[in-house]
């Protein structure tokens, strides 16, 4: 089984930067792809960002690309989402999800969530 603690979520100003971090609990977390989803109210969950196994491949939702980068230490278990240039639209609850072996865009091919962290941008 494995169980993913979001943190960094809070409250920052537009063109400010935030990093979260997707803790794993685990011996299997670099056999792990990870990806970021985030939900704003009254909207759907949506894709942000996914790293490979071993951090060799990223992907980006084309409305983040260039401001956020997705990096993993599986020495230290933890994925981490750097969220620069910040915007009210990027405000929502941020969700680290994990699979085994290859990255998705997709939410419902995951298998592991975490409980979510709040980002609010304010303008």
């Amino acid at each position: 089984q494995v169980q993913l603690v979001e943190s960094g979520g809070g409250l920052v100003q537009a063109g400010g930067s935030l990093r979260l971090s997707c803790a794993a609990s685990g011996r299997t977390f670099s056999s792990l792809a990870v990806g970021w989803f985030r939900q704003a109210p009254g909207k759907e969950r949506e894709f942000v960002a996914a790293i490979s196994w071993s951090g060799g491949n990223t992907y980006y939702a084309d409305s983040v690309k260039g401001r956020f980068a997705i990096s993993r230490d599986n020495a230290k278990n933890t994925v981490y989402l750097l969220m620069n240039s910040q915007k009210p639209d990027d405000t929502a609850i941020y969700y680290c999800a994990a699979r085994y072996w290859s990255p998705s865009t997709m939410a419902n091919e995951y298998d592991y969530w975490g409980q979510g962290t709040q980002v609010t941008v304010s303008s």
